[in-house]
């Protein structure tokens, strides 16, 4: 009945879907109109978060049996990290054969049909995705299903709850969460012996940076060393208006800052070019700059995947996500760079870093855009070293890291068996 209930809502929904300009892109492989390849391994990998998380199972996997993988994601930003990817897995050659597509929506009659083309024998959910369908192919077709990097609030398990049986029908074959409790969580649902608890993948990615120091930065012919670069990164929508009132603040306080304002969604930038020149305030796009930016004060970014970079140039950074009730964006990078960075209140999503790291004075808590503001004029005061940052975050992240081998040999185990 559940199901007949979730397949109707469905029919009433794609029609609609079909008219959402986010996911008109790749509707044909979201219908399953264009028929998946066939793989052993499906890594579902949401958006962008999820995507570098794939990337690290798979940098990681073992090579010693020929492998097929399936990389699907949701989102635009998604594919394009999932392209690039196949592009290094494809230079090296060996082992594993990767192919990249939308993943099919979970109306049970599209997904019945994409796992008759993919005939997956695991699939990997990262996260937080639990997609009735799939699941239920699963159960049917004896694929093993596997939560990785798991995370599960109280808020979503109460959501759960209402019907808790059917979840437990559907129930993943193994999950590794990545916290005690998110351990607890998934456990009241689908019962302790299928969860353990692993460490966060996204630790795994934190690389030292000293090495960085060598290399020809892209983004120094675009910033002026003579001015102080502000970084405004991952900022999301419904914190913008306290955004812009930060940017406002932040250009009276002289004509030597350059900000770099880089929204999280590519969808925003025709928002930003209205509200900037509402403002009256001076702005040029990412895209259109082709030397040393003298006179402009905002450079708003419109080119994906320049934001580590920028980190390494900024003098100041601000991480968004966390003025508004959005769970916080991943602060982590910018330290890796050598900026303590400053957030905003609000950072449930990222719990799992651990209030140590506030102890430790590597990231800074502002209550509201002012206190943002007042943080960020601090730092283009204060003298740093950015080696001491950086080391002092590897000190942090190293008894924490291994999660991507713990996940690769779960994956491994049912692939061989």
């Amino acid at each position: 009945m559940a199901l007949w209930i979730y397949r109707l809502l469905w029919s009433l929904a794609l029609p609609f879907l079909r008219q959402n300009k986010r996911l008109r892109q790749g509707f044909t492989e979201r219908t399953v109109q264009v028929v998946p390849p066939k793989a052993d391994l499906w890594i579902q990998a949401a958006s962008v978060g999820e995507a570098y998380l794939a990337a690290e199972l798979i940098a990681t996997l073992p090579r010693h049996r020929q492998t097929t993988v399936l990389l699907t994601t949701n989102t635009r930003q998604g594919m394009d990290i999932l392209h690039k990817i196949t592009a290094t897995e494809a230079e090296n050659k060996d082992g594993l054969t990767i192919h990249t597509a939308y993943c099919p929506f979970d109306k049970p009659s599209i997904m019945a049909e994409a796992f008759a083309a993919i005939r997956p024998k695991v699939i990997v959910l990262l996260e937080s995705e639990l997609w009735p369908a799939l699941m239920h192919c699963c159960k049917k077709q004896s694929v093993k299903l596997l939560v990785i990097n798991g995370r599960m609030t109280r808020k979503s398990l109460s959501h759960y709850l209402v019907w808790p049986s059917f979840w437990r029908d559907l129930s993943p074959d193994k999950i590794l969460a990545m916290s005690a409790e998110n351990v607890k969580n998934f456990a009241t649902l689908f019962g302790r012996e299928r969860v353990e608890q692993m460490h966060n993948i996204k630790f795994d990615r934190i690389q030292d940076h000293s090495k960085k120091e060598q290399e020809h930065n892209p983004l120094a012919t675009i910033v002026p060393s003579a001015k102080t670069f502000i970084v405004l990164g991952s900022i999301r929508q419904k914190e913008e208006e306290d955004v812009a009132r930060l940017v406002s603040d932040l250009v009276q306080q002289g004509e030597s800052i350059l900000i770099g304002l880089f929204p999280r969604h590519m969808h925003r930038i025709g928002y930003w070019e209205k509200k900037l020149t509402a403002l009256s305030l001076p702005w040029k796009l990412r895209s259109e700059c082709e030397g040393s930016v003298e006179n402009t004060t905002i450079i708003l970014w419109d080119s994906m995947g320049e934001l580590s970079h920028a980190y390494d140039l900024a003098q100041a950074a601000f991480v968004g996500g966390s003025l508004a009730s959005l769970g916080g964006q991943n602060f982590l990078e910018p330290i890796a760079c050598g900026i303590k960075p400053v957030i905003g209140p609000y950072w449930s999503n990222f719990f799992w870093v651990g209030q140590e790291i506030f102890d430790q004075n590597l990231v800074h808590q502002a209550d509201d855009w002012q206190g943002v503001s007042s943080y960020l004029q601090h730092m283009m005061r204060e003298q740093k070293n950015r080696r001491d940052v950086r080391q002092a975050l590897m000190d942090y992240v190293k008894s924490r890291q291994g999660g991507t081998h713990t996940a690769c040999e779960s994956i491994t185990h049912y692939l061989e068996n």
